[in-house]
């Protein structure tokens, strides 16, 4: 039901990541003292991430290949827009739990290579392996990345800002 809506309002995809990331900052910003509660959104995160990518179809693929391709998002390709946007949110949580960004972007990008290699290599799961959706959830992964380094920045420029104009001790 959501595909269909976003392919016959393609415009919308953008509108749609846009909102993602909104949320993403918003929970990291309510529960930056919380890094259980944050490992958790990271987890259930991850939860569309294997149902969309390892989750067998129901039709196998006869062969066992990858396609090879590199190319941007526009504006109006569904797919690879989702693909970004699949990425951000566990990459985000995870990083603003772990205060790694960069540990936690290596890791999206390299779960999404794996996601890929089992796509090419179990042919019974019916899905296929693209580059290109490793590409668009490494960009995921480093838009996540970006935005738990700047939550986790104004997090800190308020916590410094509020002890500094605190209550006057006696």
């Amino acid at each position: 039901m959501i595909t269909n809506f976003l392919l016959d309002h393609s415009a919308l995809v953008p509108v749609a990541i846009l909102l993602v990331a909104l949320v993403c900052a918003v929970l990291g910003r309510l529960f930056a003292d919380r890094r259980r509660i944050l490992w958790a959104l990271a987890g259930m995160s991850l939860v569309p991430v294997i149902a969309l990518t390892l989750v067998p179809t129901g039709r196998a693929i006869d062969e066992v290949l990858c396609t090879v391709q590199f190319s941007l998002p526009t504006l109006g390709a569904v797919e690879l827009l989702a693909n970004v946007a699949l990425f951000l949110p566990p990459v985000c949580f995870a990083a603003l739990a772990s205060l790694r960004p960069l540990t936690m972007l290596a890791a999206g990008s390299a779960l999404s290579a794996v996601v890929e290699t089992l796509q090419a290599l179990v042919p019974a799961i019916g899905r296929a392996c693209d580059t290109n959706d490793w590409l668009m959830n490494t960009i995921g992964a480093v838009l996540g990345a970006l935005l738990a380094a700047g939550t986790t920045r104004l997090v800190n420029r308020r916590a410094q800002s509020g002890s500094s104009t605190g209550a006057i001790s006696s």
